[in-house]
């Protein structure tokens, strides 16, 4: 079935959208959809999702979304999954894929030709088939296809053909896909209305699971002739934000922020001297909290090895474990997740690379054995329990030792002598060469060689066309590889500020649901009263600013002002507390500084 079939529980707080893009404060069923819609074209969505998709009731969001879709304007929806981010993008796609060429928008049932297939890029094939069999099974047919290196070539052939035909609505693919020139050749002909960005945060590389070919899509888009952008994704900080607005070229989108607090889901972080007891802990609670809240859960461990040990101590306690991996073969990793899915595994031990998209309502904790690399992901990782609104718990296991391993693995430096070698050979190249041809040209692995390519993108220095990639410059190389340097080294100062945020909210008295949504820029005026600092009662010690007093002007800095530093440059205010600002600038990242500091020595002014 579709994403978020369940009505509204009522017990997420839905939020508005910060910064300058245009925020979403529609409620659900409101028949004008935000502006964006007639009263006509909302009902007829309305109608669509209840017959077609088996929705009777949008969630706050999703009919604003879904008439600016079909207004031809592009969406940026940031909502937990679960909460109904495809539905936006489904009930759109069948609406125009039943709609007239002529611009109007009369709806599936007019009978009027069909429009060509919503095109959704996905980053994991067990995503695309998880949402290819839902729409299958509430649609029928041919209505949903899917293109990738896991169906045989004449599985291929037939959707590139149901989609040729208008058949198919929807046509999954990966993103490496899109790397090929003739399949982008073969999607400019299928006059593409809409173009889906599933977990759109991977676009930025701000984001905490940033994937290369995802830069791409942007120029994809173009190439396709601009369509509608839907970019989707669970979680996205202010700066991922505006990155993936940026990369896909967005123009003026509705920008959707829902859900973001779940309140039904427990904060609490427990602190270990020694990592032999934070072991034990962690195996221990696993087996309490599977017991006392019956049911499923993950557990996040750092390493690899990590997840194979946590998964035999656990079997050992008599818990169905599994260890969940990136090392491990792609048949075990899908026989791991259909388990999961089945209710046959109380707990998956797993690096990051397990849960992305994973629609299981009834996950009851979610347990971080390490530190995470940024709130960004632990918000995303915990978000995956607690989807049925029933409670839950989230618990951080934090070692302060363990910083030092999260550092280690933000630290890249640039290859420079690297870098030069393949400016030069674009250079000599003189006009666009492909990137078989560039690594058999430099010497480089095709897997470093997008990386460095990656970089040198950053710089706005070379260009990924249909025929190739070209240097886009004049400059000396040089240069350009010094340019190239110093983005990389804002770039580690911002992973290494996150990694000091998460240390922040392991350390914090203070509400930790108060600071996890301030990072985010979300303001929650009084402490929640489920997490730990609330239990015991530090939490109602701290003296946190009231956000909507400061932002009606009772602050100097009120949230989400824009402001300047003298050092640092442009920033966003995003959090006060009694004696502290916390403020995220664009090269530094984020910052805590000394409110006392920041009145008297005039280190902050308004930008203007």
């Amino acid at each position: 079935m579709t994403e978020a079939l369940a009505p509204a529980t009522g017990t997420s707080a839905d939020t508005s959208a910060t910064g300058t893009s245009t925020a979403d404060t529609s409620t659900a069923g409101s028949s004008s959809a935000e502006g964006t819609a007639d009263t006509g074209t909302a009902a007829a969505l309305q109608r669509l999702a209840a017959d077609r998709l088996g929705l009777p009731r949008l969630r706050e969001g999703q009919l604003a979304g879904m008439g600016a879709l079909v207004a031809g304007r592009d969406v940026l929806a940031v909502m937990p999954t679960g909460y109904g981010k495809s539905a936006i993008y489904q009930v759109a796609a069948l609406f125009i894929h039943g709609a007239p060429n002529n611009g109007g928008h009369s709806g599936p049932e007019a009978g009027s030709a069909k429009r060509g297939p919503a095109v959704v890029v996905s980053p994991l094939i067990a995503l695309q088939e998880d949402q290819l069999d839902g729409l299958l099974e509430d649609l029928g047919g041919e209505s949903a296809v899917a293109i990738n290196s896991g169906r045989r070539d004449s599985e291929v052939e037939d959707a590139w053909e149901a989609a040729k035909r208008g058949d198919a609505a929807f046509l999954f693919l990966a993103p490496e896909q899109l790397a090929k020139p003739e399949t982008v050749e073969r999607l400019a002909a299928l006059d593409v209305p809409l173009f889906v960005v599933d977990e759109a945060h991977c676009v930025s590389s701000w984001g905490h699971d940033f994937r290369p070919d995802y830069l791409r899509l942007g120029e994809v888009r173009a190439q396709l002739g601009n369509p509608t952008v839907a970019a989707l994704t669970a979680t996205a900080s202010p700066p991922v934000r505006d990155e993936i607005q940026q990369r896909l070229r967005m123009k003026d989108p509705l920008v959707l922020v829902h859900g973001f607090d779940r309140p039904n889901i427990r904060l609490d972080v427990i602190r270990h001297l020694e990592d032999r007891d934070k072991q034990r802990a962690v195996v221990g609670q696993a087996a309490e909290l599977h017991a006392s809240l019956n049911g499923p859960g993950l557990l996040y461990a750092a390493t690899r090895k990590d997840t194979e040990t946590y998964a035999a101590e656990l079997a050992d306690q008599g818990l169905r474990a599994a260890a969940y991996h990136a090392g491990r073969k792609q048949s075990e990793r899908d026989e791991v997740h259909e388990q999961f899915l089945d209710d046959e595994l109380d707990v998956v031990v797993a690096t990051t690379a397990f849960g992305m998209g994973i629609d299981k309502p009834n996950v009851r904790f979610v347990i971080h054995a390490d530190i995470p690399e940024s709130l960004d992901a632990y918000y995303q990782e915990i978000g995956r329990s607690g989807r049925d609104g029933q409670p839950a718990s989230a618990v951080l296991h934090y070692r302060p030792e363990d910083l030092g391993l999260r550092k280690f693995f933000g630290t890249h430096k640039p290859d420079e002598e690297s870098l030069l070698s393949v400016l030069t050979a674009l250079r000599a190249a003189d006009g666009p060469i492909t990137q078989k041809a560039l690594a058999e040209e430099t010497g480089i692995p095709a897997r470093r060689l997008t990386g460095l390519l990656n970089q040198l993108q950053e710089t706005r220095s070379v260009k990924t066309l249909k025929r190739g990639i070209r240097l886009e410059t004049d400059a000396k190389l040089p240069r350009v590889v010094e340019h190239a340097v110093e983005l990389a080294e804002a770039r580690q100062r911002v992973d290494r500020s996150r990694i000091e945020m998460a240390r922040g909210y392991a350390e914090t008295d203070a509400c930790r649901r108060q600071f996890l949504l301030g990072y985010f820029g979300e303001d929650l005026p009084e402490p929640c009263g489920n997490c730990d600092n609330c239990a015991d009662g530090s939490a109602y010690e701290e003296d946190y600013d009231d956000g909507a007093a400061a932002a009606a002007g009772g602050e100097a800095f009120p949230l989400q002002a824009a402001v300047v530093h003298k050092e640092w440059g442009a920033g966003i205010v995003m959090r006060h507390e009694e004696d502290v600002i916390t403020v995220l600038f664009e090269q530094e990242g984020y910052k805590t500084l000394s409110r006392r500091a920041v009145t008297d020595g005039k280190l902050l002014t308004l930008a203007t």
